[in-house]
């Protein structure tokens, strides 16, 4: 695939795979592999400026990055490349705060989209994934806006009395924020420091490259992943990350657009879903349905009530406000995101349990009712509500913020 360069001796010419890629790579019989190489090359600044735009944009034009194989590959590259994690002390550090339940296990869990639909909705994953930390661990992967006002990163620094440190999370304290919560926040550029080396050209090619697919297939903590929800903005992309996380060996997985072209499960109207189920022995397999607002017992909503498009420290007030239990229990964006939190509990297996004992405030009532995909989005609504009203969830918050302020600089 590769050479050194005569007069930048550490710089790797990838100039024969670049002529392979382009404009047939099929007929060429590129792999995944190769491209997951060249990839890798980036994130140790050994491919130059030139060679990283020609790379990017014949996967973006030949449509090779928008393949699952290469997807799943180069997404394993970009984990590879990660700020280094001391994997067993990890574990023992989330061990206290497993709560095994159903068919969760008590494994991290994730919740995270593609961004990049332009409908400039609320931050629901952000929200749904410290709402969920009541019941599951949570390993939320995020950065700051790239196509909106407001990024997941953007909404907890600005979050009052006490924004979170994001920075100050790192390979060499993340054990010290689960000793104190069940909540996690990687932020990306701590976990991922390779990637600027691509920055700039990102910015100047003008268009979304595969590394705009890859972040949420690349949560650092991929190891310890037991199951993950994962919004696209396209529905050609839906079966697409579905079959790479079936290839990354994920076993619980629920990938979501809403017919909106939305990266969320849409409370306006049908959301179209592929979900990791486990088949005969280790075999899993992907299988596709729709769900609806009603599915969940909840109304629907235009996207225009839940589209404020506000700046980060207007969003972050709409959050604590949904986290101490402020907004009307039919708030629109209150609703949104309790469909999307019960979908991430519905995927973890929590909602699987015939029991319930949440703690106070919980009756105990569980809705065996069954939905599309065979799954008990109701039961899910039910406790994602618990969280609220019981103060779990602002609990959770408060303690994730108040140690990553105790955090080292």
């Amino acid at each position: 695939m590769a050479g050194t360069t005569q007069d930048q001796p550490d710089l790797v010419d990838i100039r024969p795979l670049l002529q392979r890629l382009w404009p047939d790579p099929e007929k060429e019989n590129v792999t995944a592999q190769e491209i997951a190489d060249a990839i890798s090359l980036i994130f140790v600044n050994k491919l130059s400026p030139v060679q990283t735009g020609s790379l990017l944009t014949a996967l973006h034009f030949t449509g090779w990055d928008r393949r699952a194989d290469v997807l799943a590959e180069a997404s394993a590259a970009m984990r590879r490349h990660a700020a280094k994690i001391d994997f067993p002390a990890l574990k023992e550090a989330i061990a206290t705060g497993r709560r095994p339940e159903g068919q969760y296990l008590g494994g991290l869990c994730d919740i995270v989209g593609t961004g990049g639909d332009s409908h400039h909705t609320f931050n629901i994953s952000t929200t749904s994934s410290i709402l969920a930390s009541s019941l599951l661990l949570l390993a939320k992967h995020g950065n700051r806006a790239s196509t909106s006002k407001s990024g997941s990163a953007d909404l907890l620094m600005n979050m009052q009395p006490l924004p979170a440190q994001l920075a100050r999370i790192t390979p060499d304290t993340i054990t010290t924020v689960y000793q104190s919560t069940r909540y996690a926040f990687l932020f990306a550029p701590v976990f991922h420091p390779g990637m600027r080396y691509v920055a700039s050209i990102r910015r100047d090619l003008g268009w979304r490259t595969i590394f705009n697919l890859l972040g949420p297939l690349s949560n650092p903590l991929d190891e310890a992943i037991e199951a993950r929800m994962l919004g696209v903005a396209r529905d050609d992309l839906g079966s697409v990350f579905a079959e790479a996380l079936r290839i990354a060996g994920a076993k619980k997985g629920l990938v979501v657009c809403g017919k909106e072209q939305l990266d969320e499960i849409s409370c306006a109207g049908p959301t179209l879903c592929w979900q990791l189920a486990q088949g005969e022995g280790d075999d899993v397999k992907v299988e596709h349905f729709l769900l609806e607002p009603k599915d969940f017992g909840l109304s629907t909503h235009p996207l225009s009530t839940v589209s404020p498009g506000k700046l980060p420290h207007e969003n972050a007030e709409i959050l604590r406000k949904i986290l101490q239990d402020e907004l009307p229990d039919d708030d629109p964006i209150l609703e949104f995101v309790l469909m999307n939190t019960a979908a991430l509990f519905v995927v973890s297996g929590l909602c699987e349990a015939d029991t319930s004992a949440m703690g106070s405030g919980d009756d105990g009532k569980v809705i065996t009712e069954r939905g599309p995909g065979n799954g008990r989005w109701k039961e899910g609504v039910r406790r994602a509500r618990w969280t609220i009203k019981s103060g779990e969830a602002w609990k959770q918050w408060n303690a994730f913020a108040k140690v990553t302020n105790t955090l080292p600089e």
